[in-house]
C-alpha cells in the first residue's frame, strides 16, 4: 500500500457544527472516520483579549492528497472566522485500519475522472 495518511484537527464552539463538518467529509468520501470529542475548555488570545470557550473538536482521519479538499470542506461548513485547521502526518498504524482507511475515502485521481 504506497498511501499517505494524515489527521486533521478543527475545533469549534457548536456541537452541531462539528456533526456538520464531520457528516459532510465522511458522505463525499474525503475522511474515513471523524471523531468528535468534546466539550473541552480553550483559552486564547482573540482580538486582543483572552477569551474562553467550550468547543467541540474534529479529529479527521484522510489520505495526504485530501488535504486541501478537507481544508476548503472544513472552511465551507465552518462557523468561525479563523478556524483551527492542523494536519498531522500519521507515521505508521496498524495496516489493516490503514487498509480501510483507504478504501473509505477516494483517490485525487478518481475525483478528477
Amino acid at each position: 500500500m504506497n498511501h499517505s495518511f494524515v489527521q486533521i484537527l478543527t475545533t469549534t464552539d457548536r456541537r452541531e457544527v462539528a456533526e456538520r463538518i464531520a457528516r459532510e467529509l465522511v458522505e463525499k468520501h474525503l475522511a474515513a472516520c471523524v471523531q468528535i470529542v468534546g466539550p473541552i475548555r480553550s483559552i486564547y488570545w482573540w482580538q486582543g483579549a483572552v477569551e474562553e470557550a467550550d468547543e467541540w473538536q474534529c479529529l479527521i482521519k484522510t489520505r495526504s492528497e485530501l488535504i486541501q479538499a478537507v481544508i476548503e470542506g472544513i472552511r465551507q461548513a465552518h462557523n468561525y472566522q479563523v478556524p483551527e485547521i492542523i494536519v498531522f502526518p500519521i507515521i505508521a498504524g496498524n495496516p489493516e485500519y490503514l487498509a480501510w482507511l483507504a478504501e473509505n475515502t477516494r483517490s485525487q485521481a478518481a475525483k478528477e475522472a
